[in-house]
């Protein structure tokens, strides 16, 4: 399965994909990126360890954005705890990037900010098809997402769920609160 992949399997793959997608060779993209085209030939075999700026300008080249380049395939209902994820390293400053998800094609995204206290669930039904929910939690506890799987969420987990199956939400501690993204295709 391509999730279980060892990153830099799925970095190297999405740069290649990109590539012929655009019909470039090696020579064109290192042209298009200003990177050696040793380095590109490094990367699309796995064996390059890329920085953030060079996922970036090869992202710019290809005319793709950067998380089409890092982000594997989406299941239904992905969890990243706080700690966890794929990480992007700047080669320039003390700075790492964690991609959460990234935006499909067409998808539009509204962004909320959550506030709930312990107490009666907050139960969704389904939302449009396609709806996609994520959820990233900002302080206290929370038991969220598909209503027979929910997962305990704490501070910095973000989990992923269909939002055109009903859901729900629980505070477990007092004034907890989080960012909700709803993304609709």
């Amino acid at each position: 399965m391509a999730g279980d992949r060892p990153p830099f399997d799925r970095i190297a793959a999405a740069i290649r994909r990109e590539r012929d997608r655009a019909g470039m060779s090696l020579t064109d993209l290192s042209k298009r990126s200003g990177l050696a085209k040793s380095t590109l030939s490094q990367l699309e075999s796995g064996t390059g360890n890329p920085s953030l700026e060079t996922l970036w300008a090869l992202g710019v080249a290809l005319g793709v954005p950067f998380s089409r380049l890092v982000d594997p395939p989406r299941p239904l209902v992905r969890l990243i705890r706080a700690g966890e994820g794929e990480v992007a390293r700047s080669g320039q400053a003390d700075y790492a990037a964690t991609l959460l998800a990234s935006s499909p094609p067409g998808a539009r995204r509204d962004l909320y900010r959550i506030e709930a206290q312990p107490g009666e669930s907050r139960r969704s039904e389904p939302h449009s098809p396609g709806t996609v929910e994520h959820l990233v939690i900002g302080a206290g506890r929370a038991l969220a997402g598909p209503v027979d799987e929910p997962v305990e969420l704490a501070p910095g987990d973000y989990l992923s769920y269909p939002g055109d199956a009903p859901h729900v939400f629980t505070a477990l501690d007092r004034d907890t609160s989080g960012v909700i993204v709803m993304e609709h295709i």
